[in-house]
């Protein structure tokens, strides 16, 4: 078998060529766009005079079946410009035509598998057999190109894996992911919200939504204070002067919002903190004494998304970046690093996450700021908190941005998906862009080193993340309701009313059910609502003095309310300090 089979990004677009073909073969006058293959499977992209269903889906997949036992095998040949534009007009392809025009090119590259023909860069399999395992899963709108102004075409999504188990494993997966979405579950739980009369990607945080919120935030806060860093507040917006300095007109101005007008003067919403950050610091002559500065902020930015890829909390317009910015001289950097490094992996560790990958994004082979002395440092000292913390990790060889190199951290979820969360970066950038110095030790100004630093990502997308990870049944420290009393009769309410006052005197957050429904019916509401612990109190409670416990869905017996306190208080306050 060719070694390009191992390759599973080679295996997913092989497969949407077959996609391709089959959807000419049942839609002869589809016209295609682009079909690449994406991190978890691939799509393609079809202007077609009618809908595809779910119907025509399974129609699809049969055709590919009958394609992949025809075992076609996959040719490559170019073609120049004149031949490969006259190629695609015999047969009406419109799009590929456009993309001729687009990348202006000597030659093209095609691929031909049976009677199909694509234009195409490859590389792909040898052939169409050797696609053992795929799976066709939606339709759904995109507009050629990303842009709003063009056609909106039908993209088909697939997957394809190497082999049937590790298919069955992520459609699983994908089953349990639905059931997990927290967009539902934000609704179900009134966790948040996102209304069109307000704009999207724009989240209203209800009250118990607001609870978590706090909790994390807070936490955060003291954490950070902990470990030496300064909480510091900037603005929402700062004058276009400040942008252009950053570089943000210049090379970020496409997910900005439009300029505001401020009394002849321009204006624009913030997309990042660190210009506020570096303001704060050149607020005053620095000197090596005073280093390292750690700027810790909350700071909620703002950024254009087109609404076609807004998703929830996960892709939003305006976020709260967990963000920091440390301050330092090259002597400091190995131990700001190895700091910064555990730091992310504690906090990660206390809201249940515990496999964790690691990459370390090295220079661009081209465009790149800095000097390579400074480049060679820095990514030696990414790798050096990571070897010295006994840490597994991976090279992107030329992934780092254009300004400095990273460590990106990715976590693991209950279902075994991947998200990026915490990243550790530097910027030979924004410190000559702002004239940073420090007074060294030989009272010479120097410029010293910035190191961008986020923890949790965002938020809104890591309390999405925390959502799904836990499919709305939180650790009780984080849950917005602890427990509910759930009273059996009337006569139970007295007691239940003593029980209600001794729980908030110990800082419980607790619910009280006295309405005149079943307990069956109150049961099932409050596990709908996920709510860790249910107190449940009728004539046989009031006589002992105690309270029957359930615990999610399962039975714990009886306790005195004294004794539920002790025997939980951990699970109710820890890890967060206290802080309710």
């Amino acid at each position: 078998m060719s070694q390009l089979i191992n390759n599973l990004d080679i295996l997913r677009h092989s497969t949407s060529h077959v996609l391709a073909q089959a959807v000419l073969k049942l839609f002869p006058s589809a016209k295609l766009g682009i079909g690449p293959a994406i991190s978890d499977g691939f799509y393609y992209d079809f202007d077609l005079d009618t809908a595809i269903t779910e119907d025509d889906l399974s129609k699809l997949e049969s055709i590919m079946h009958d394609i992949i036992s025809e075992g076609q095998l996959f040719a490559h040949f170019t073609l120049d410009k004149e031949a490969s534009l006259k190629k695609l007009q015999e047969s009406n392809q419109t799009y590929k035509c456009e993309l001729i025009q687009d990348l202006q090119l000597d030659t093209y590259s095609f691929y031909e598998n049976g009677p199909f023909t694509d234009l195409c860069k490859g590389p792909h399999i040898e052939n169409t057999n050797q696609i053992k395992a795929f799976k066709l899963l939606k339709v759904s709108g995109a507009y050629w190109k990303g842009s709003e102004e063009n056609k909106m075409l039908q993209r088909i999504y697939g997957t394809a894996f190497f082999n049937t188990k590790d298919l069955k494993v992520y459609l699983h997966q994908l089953a349990e992911a639905k059931k997990r979405d927290h967009r539902k579950l934000g609704k179900e739980l009134d966790l948040f919200s996102i209304k069109n009369d307000i704009g999207g990607g724009l989240i209203l945080w209800h009250p118990k939504g607001s609870i978590m919120r706090n909790l994390i935030e807070t936490y955060w806060k003291n954490q950070h204070i902990k470990q030496g860093y300064d909480l510091v507040y900037t603005p929402h917006i700062g004058k276009a002067d400040l942008w252009k300095t950053s570089g943000h007109l210049d090379f970020y101005e496409e997910n900005m919002y439009d300029k505001m007008s401020i009394e002849n003067q321009d204006y624009y919403l913030r997309p990042m903190n660190c210009p506020f950050h570096i303001m704060i610091y050149n607020d005053s002559l620095q000197s090596y004494r005073h280093l390292p500065k750690r700027y810790a902020e909350l700071g909620t930015v703002y950024r254009f998304e087109r609404s076609g890829v807004l998703q929830g909390l996960f892709r939003v317009r305006g976020f709260t970046q967990d963000d920091a910015h440390i301050i330092c001289s090259k002597d400091d950097i190995n131990k700001e690093i190895e700091k910064a490094l555990s730091f992310s992996l504690t906090m990660l560790k206390v809201f249940g996450f515990l496999e964790f990958e690691l990459f370390v994004s090295t220079k661009p082979a081209e465009k790149f700021v800095g000097n390579p002395e400074q480049w060679v440092l820095a990514e030696n000292a990414l790798k050096h908190a990571l070897e010295n913390q006994q840490l597994p990790y991976e090279i992107d060889e030329g992934g780092g941005a254009f300004y400095g190199p990273k460590i990106d951290i990715k976590i693991k979820d209950a279902i075994g998906r991947q998200w990026q969360c915490s990243t550790i970066q530097f910027d030979f950038n924004l410190p000559a862009r702002f004239n940073m110095s420090f007074i060294n030790t030989k009272g010479i100004k120097e410029e010293p080193y910035v190191i961008h630093r986020a923890l949790l990502g965002s938020i809104e997308r890591f309390f999405g993340i925390l959502i799904e990870h836990y499919a709305g049944w939180f650790p009780a420290w984080l849950a917005p309701v602890q427990c509910t009393i759930l009273t059996i009769n009337s006569e139970s309410h007295d007691y239940a009313k003593k029980v209600l006052s001794e729980l908030q005197k110990n800082n419980i957050r607790v619910d009280y059910d006295d309405s005149s429904e079943k307990i069956g019916y109150k049961i099932k509401q409050a596990i709908s609502q996920k709510i860790p612990y249910l107190l449940i109190i009728g004539d046989q409670e009031v006589s002992d003095n105690k309270i029957t416990i359930r615990h999610k869905k399962n039975n714990m017996g009886s306790l005195s309310v004294a004794d539920f306190i002790e025997k939980f208080r951990a699970e109710f306050t820890s890890p967060i300090d206290n802080v309710i």
